[in-house]
């Protein structure tokens, strides 16, 4: 596949210079700042590629929805992709063609809309409860995209695989991240691809995450949906959620301190290691929360990345977290707002 070159490369400038930043916790480079201007403010397309088949999780990709990102002022997707689920067990591990020309679709919806786009590798539930028998086929897939995507503009980001778990663990994980690296590397030497931390690339994964020193065209990534038992009360996939019911998150200034210290670690990590950082997820479900509790959080949340100039994407656009309803097709404005304030 060819792809139009309408932007010019993701360049980010040279480490060493010192931000401002809030009460000078950490010092934030010129580097993580210049990708903060180029990556800046982000959305999920979550439960589309993901689901075991498009429009399975109630979302179905709409040329109009890039459209409507655009012009709110986002500048990045992120695209939650399910690859192992479209194509084949065994080597060379073929994908299947209607699919890639699926994803093919969305970079190319990307790109005339002005947009990032990385593409995340997301819900290889195989490789979390059996590392073993599933690394193989996840390098191999790598493989098969990077070759694929070799020419797309460096808008385009790869991320390598959405909050590791389970079996997969640090050691396996970082072996993993060498191995895979060297896969894509080849055909694509100055692509940015996306790599966090295991224990669902939380803060707290970062102390084990190791990266090879060579590569410098590596971003870190993060999630942070904490409180939990806030962000998450009601939702039927985690155990016990039921119980967080009624959970308010006003902005006190605990909560804000709260907040902003795992912020803060996740960005004194990124400086001591010389690595930018990216705030690949964070939002809030919709099923019971208060939306002014969310629009709080929400505003709190982006704003307190922002002042460690962190690029951000919400989880997610248009499903139970959504910031858009795709039943009348307009924003949920309040949600927009704390993510894009109007005077911004």
């Amino acid at each position: 596949m060819r792809f139009p070159s309408l932007f010019a490369g993701c360049c980010l400038a040279a480490l060493g210079a010192v931000l401002p930043i809030r009460a000078q916790t950490v010092d934030v480079d010129s580097g993580q700042a210049a990708l903060f201007q180029e990556l800046g403010r982000g959305i999920n397309l979550g439960n589309a590629l993901e689901a075991p088949k498009e429009g399975a999780w109630g979302v179905t990709l709409q040329e109009r929805y890039f459209d409507a990102i655009a012009k709110a002022g986002f500048t990045t997707i992120r695209v939650p992709i399910r690859w192992s689920a479209h194509a084949a067990a065994a080597a060379p591990y073929a994908i299947d063609p209607d699919f890639l020309a699926r994803v093919d679709w969305v970079v190319e919806q990307a790109t005339a809309h002005h947009l990032h786009a990385i593409l995340d590798f997301h819900d290889y539930d195989e490789l979390f409860t059996d590392p073993a028998a599933n690394s193989a086929r996840f390098i191999g897939l790598w493989q098969a995209v990077a070759d694929h995507y070799k020419d797309a503009p460096p808008t385009i980001l790869f991320e390598l695989c959405n909050e590791p778990h389970g079996k997969l663990d640090a050691a396996t994980w970082n072996a993993l991240i060498v191995q895979t690296l060297a896969a894509i590397r080849p055909t694509n030497p100055d692509r940015w691809i996306v790599v966090g931390p295991v224990q669902w690339n939380s803060v707290g994964g970062l102390k084990d995450l190791a990266l090879p020193e060579s590569d410098r065209r590596l971003i870190v990534t993060v999630h942070d949906y904490d409180p939990m038992t806030f962000t998450h009360q009601g939702a039927s996939w985690v155990p016990g959620a039921d119980k967080w019911l009624g959970n308010r998150w006003t902005g006190t200034p605990e909560e804000r301190e709260a907040m902003e210290k795992g912020l803060d670690e996740g960005a004194a990590w990124a400086q001591l290691h010389a690595r930018p950082l990216f705030l690949g997820e964070f939002g809030s479900f919709g099923q019971a929360a208060k939306m002014e509790d969310r629009v709080a959080w929400t505003s709190s949340m982006a704003r307190a990345a922002e002042a460690l100039s962190l690029p951000w994407a919400y989880w997610e656009f248009c499903a139970g977290f959504g910031a858009y309803d795709p039943k009348t097709d307009t924003w949920r404005q309040p949600l927009l707002d704390a993510l894009i304030p109007p005077a911004l």
